[in-house]
């Protein structure tokens, strides 16, 4: 049997990929080894934390962070690219996606991040739940941001309840916030946090939450608060971040010297901004006093409520009309 020699534009081809896939394979683990460290930092873990976690050991997290990750990630890769699927529907655990998923993925894939936020809000409008949003306000951003200080004072100003979500997930674990890490790790703490949110949405509005920093960092749960809460992103500086972490005695944050906790800290602020940044107002607290901050919170969320019953107006017409 004679074999049928290669067309002269596909004979370039695969030479232009077997010259190029030191190259290729290089640029590709060094692409993933950022991946891991901007997904590290938008968790807040440490490299020594996920090790704990994944029971994979520091040196070999390094190595992958560096860009020197096991070369059989490339082969799998290479093998998904062969039978053109994407290589997270090969090592994924969940079941096949439907077509219409699938397709909408693609469809989306497509659009300019502008044209992703509409779709975003035409999604969270027309399937969202957002029935009584106006009275449950979260407080979202990083540890040290004064959530639970602007929260406490919100709540007692409107005659609400105030909750701290990482007491509801103690609640719910039976445990305490430290030895959730230290007995099943970050990703125990993240499903308890979504049953702690889900807890709180089965009580009567008229509820500010204070939330915990990384709880923006899983799509799931964030989405879910995006949907029944009003979201407030309270910021400040990194300085004023980690200086109210030392005074409130943070535990996770000792041992560490201080150089190289705030670098850390710059760095998962840098990884959480676009996150922090879909909550629906933001409050800059740097240098001011609780009072002035809580006054400008309150200006916040008053035009909030507004905004909030003009779109719940919007839509019951646009339901008549149909």
């Amino acid at each position: 049997m004679h074999r049928v020699p290669k067309t002269s534009k596909a004979a370039e081809l695969s030479a232009f990929r077997d010259n190029h896939r030191p190259t290729l394979a290089a640029e590709y683990l060094r692409m993933l080894g950022q991946k891991v460290r901007d997904a590290r930092a938008r968790h807040g873990m440490t490299r020594r934390m996920l090790a704990h976690d994944s029971g994979i050991s520091e040196r070999y997290l390094a190595q992958l962070e560096s860009g020197l990750g096991n070369f059989s990630i490339v082969l799998l890769r290479r093998l998904a690219a062969a039978i053109d699927v994407p290589i997270e529907e090969l090592v994924s655990d969940e079941p096949p996606r439907p077509v219409e998923y699938t397709l909408t993925v693609e469809r989306l894939r497509r659009l300019k991040p502008s044209e992703l936020s509409q779709a975003a809000a035409i999604l969270r409008e027309r399937f969202g739940d957002r029935s009584g949003r106006e009275q449950r306000i979260a407080l979202i951003g990083l540890r040290g941001a004064g959530k639970t200080t602007l929260g406490t004072a919100l709540a007692k100003h409107l005659g609400w309840r105030f909750v701290e979500m990482s007491r509801v997930i103690e609640s719910e674990a039976g445990v305490s916030v430290n030895e959730i890490f230290d007995l099943w790790g970050q990703a125990a703490y993240r499903r308890y946090e979504r049953r702690a949110l889900e807890r709180i949405l089965r009580v009567p509005p008229r509820i500010v939450v204070a939330t915990g920093g990384g709880l923006v960092s899983e799509p799931a749960t964030f989405e879910r608060l995006l949907d029944a809460f009003f979201t407030v992103w309270i910021r400040t500086s990194p300085e004023e971040h980690w200086d109210r972490v030392i005074r409130q005695g943070d535990l996770r944050v000792q041992g560490s010297g201080d150089s190289e906790a705030l670098t850390d800290m710059r760095r998962i602020l840098a990884q959480r901004e676009p996150l922090y940044g879909k909550a629906d107002a933001r409050l800059e607290t740097s240098g001011k006093t609780a009072r002035q901050s809580l006054r400008e919170l309150l200006r916040l969320v008053k035009a909030g409520a507004g905004a909030e019953r003009r779109t719940r107006s919007r839509s019951a017409d646009a339901s008549r009309a149909r």
